[in-house]
């Protein structure tokens, strides 16, 4: 991101935290069960500019949920957009799409930064083939299909679409990774590894929940994407609200280079190996999976939590500055992806509002070694805000194929 005046980085900075916030929250409801992926700066912009045309119950919930004022939240969003798009490896993309009968606001409608502005035909295929046309523009390719719900009644829709994509400045080979212990034991999978100097791209967190080992994978681009083992018996909320905290300095930690011998953290060993050169540097040794991981979800699920719940309750006067025409929320819903390769990581997300009217010489060196080989979090982020721009959790993944060679 490119640089800026104090009180702006002041306020996007409180933006971060607020959009991180909502990550945490959100990841406090995920399924220990089933690999997820998802994306607060995709839903929380959509939900700040609703907040700006609301009143009353909706306004109320809708600020909670995004963690600002609701006359704040506008101009909040506008930034939030602005510096995402400053991001290398990242575009983030906003769509409204109107009946032609509907009037906006011309105030709210122009304090948007839309990148499409198009109309909507009231036939639910018709404007569906338009909205998955724009998401699979945006996202790439990643992600196909917007799943808005939309009915012949539908009025408005507001979307995002963010593509996010980073090359590691370290590739990863690939092997066979056959964990003796845990839910993965006896299990063949495709295995990534890597040795890179120093130690401090590890850290420990220590969390009343339990330790955290973060391992972070660093990107050609301004995106890392950060690796999260927790304890064993802690779940993907505890494990990425550990991480999150981690990443805006809100939970102690421990960096590689201040750890002493011998277990350090989950999965982590600091020990003494066998060198290939007598200047052989500390270096972190990680071994890991790669995995594909796609999920969808119900923004108007759990209740609250995306402060929607009045919004989705026909009654007049819950959008006055979106419109004169009482409006509701009919549907809200993000598809999103994320694909962690042996060369680099890309993930993509869309999320939609809609709105109804109505062998060589050995030498001595230290080595912390890193094995991820069960359930684990990871948190894609912008280097410099630490914004985490996606964060997921990873129970499946990919089987080892011994016709590729590895």
């Amino acid at each position: 991101m490119r640089r800026q005046s104090s009180t702006t980085r002041t306020a996007l900075r409180t933006t971060i935290q607020a959009v991180n916030g909502l990550t945490s929250r959100w990841a406090a409801t995920a399924d220990g069960d089933r690999g997820t992926v998802f994306s607060a700066p995709g839903v929380w912009p959509l939900l700040a500019f609703l907040a700006d045309g609301a009143d009353g119950a909706a306004r109320t919930e809708l600020a909670d949920a995004i963690g600002l004022r609701a006359d704040e939240a506008a101009a909040a969003a506008r930034d939030l957009l602005a510096a995402m798009n400053r991001v290398r490896g990242m575009d983030a993309a906003l769509g409204l799409w109107t009946k032609r009968t509907l009037t906006l606001r011309d105030a709210w409608r122009d304090g948007m930064p839309v990148d499409a502005l198009g109309a909507l035909t009231g036939n639910p295929a018709a404007d569906a083939a338009t909205l998955d046309a724009w998401a699979a523009e945006r996202t790439g390719g990643q992600v196909e299909r917007m799943r808005a719900e939309l009915t012949p009644d539908t009025e408005l829709v507001l979307a995002s679409a963010l593509a996010l994509r980073t090359d590691w400045t370290t590739p990863f080979e690939q092997h066979l990774l056959e964990p003796a212990t845990g839910p993965w034991r006896g299990l063949r999978i495709a295995g990534l590894q890597r040795s890179a100097p120093g130690l401090d791209a590890v850290r420990i967190g220590r969390h009343p929940a339990g330790r955290v080992t973060e391992v972070t994978v660093g990107g050609t681009a301004e995106v890392d994407v950060h690796l999260l083992l927790g304890d064993a018996h802690m779940g993907p909320g505890e494990v990425l609200s550990t991480g999150l905290g981690m990443l805006m300095d809100g939970v102690p930690t421990t960096s590689g280079s201040e750890l002493t011998p011998g277990p350090a953290g989950p999965g982590a060993v600091l020990r003494e190996t066998l060198a290939d050169a007598p200047d052989e540097p500390p270096h972190v040794a990680l071994s890991t999976v790669g995995f594909t991981v796609d999920a969808e979800h119900d923004l108007q699920e759990p209740p609250g939590l995306f402060g929607l719940e009045a919004a989705g309750v026909p009654r007049p006067g819950s959008f006055p500055g979106i419109s004169d025409r009482p409006l509701t929320v009919e549907s809200a819903r993000q598809t999103a992806t994320a694909t962690f390769g042996a060369a680099g990581f890309r993930a993509g997300v869309v999320t939609a509002i809609a709105m109804d009217w109505m062998g060589l010489p050995s030498y001595a060196t230290t080595e912390l070694a890193v094995t991820v080989d069960r359930p684990f979090g990871f948190l894609a982020v912008h280097r410099t805000s630490r914004l985490a721009l996606a964060a997921g959790w990873v129970t499946d993944p990919e089987p080892y194929r011994e016709d590729e060679g590895y």
